[in-house]
């Protein structure tokens, strides 16, 4: 099976987005689709999904579509909760496995400040019926701190707004991703929402 390029990936994408209704999700409660690409084209990455987002725009008067960096997200995370000093300090003490652990607490426990409270907050702001986002810079939760298929998880039902989620990633077979391409993780395929892979 041929693997499509990042371009034609984009464009079925950018048709199923211009349909009435977007042509991108099943559930109705789960209205995400995942954009694959590989780890290392994430600068055109960026660049193609500003200008789609450009596109998207034109077509609907009033339409607007969301960047929403997760990596941004990630350090206000941190930042509401201990801040970037007790990570680096609990680094120094403890290793690298330690502070990924701490924030990857942050980013889950309802205590600290959950990365789906973030994504459901920023989706919040959008109009349903029209707006978009795409969910970027998933890159930076590597190595371990925090899955894309627990954030799909904890989503469901949270908003209506299209949302595309930009996944770094290799594809295995027609419906695994490893994410980052890293050799050590075992492809993840349980992710019940349409992937351009």
């Amino acid at each position: 099976m041929r693997v499509l390029s990042l371009n034609e990936r984009i464009s079925m994408l950018e048709q199923d987005l211009a349909a009435t209704p977007p042509r991108i999700s099943v559930y109705h409660d789960l209205p995400f689709a995942i954009l694959r690409y590989d780890p290392e084209d994430e600068w055109r990455l960026r660049t193609e999904m500003r200008l789609l987002a450009t596109r998207l725009e034109a077509r609907v008067p009033g339409r607007k579509v969301a960047l929403i960096s997760l990596a941004d997200l990630l350090w206000e995370a941190i930042d509401r909760s201990e801040g970037l000093e007790a990570v680096v300090d609990l680094e120094r003490r403890f290793g690298f496995l330690a502070a990924q652990e701490q924030v990857t607490q942050y980013l889950t426990d309802s205590d600290w400040c959950p990365l789906a409270d973030l994504v459901a907050e920023r989706l919040a702001a959008l109009n349903p019926e029209k707006d978009m986002a795409f969910l970027l810079r998933a890159g930076a939760m590597a190595p371990s701190i925090y899955g894309m298929s627990r954030l799909l998880d904890e989503m469901q039902g949270r908003t209506r707004v299209t949302t595309i989620l930009c996944y770094p990633g290799t594809l295995e077979g027609t419906t695994g991703l490893r994410f980052m391409g890293m050799a050590d993780r075992e492809p993840m395929g349980n992710y019940r929402v349409k992937i351009y892979g």
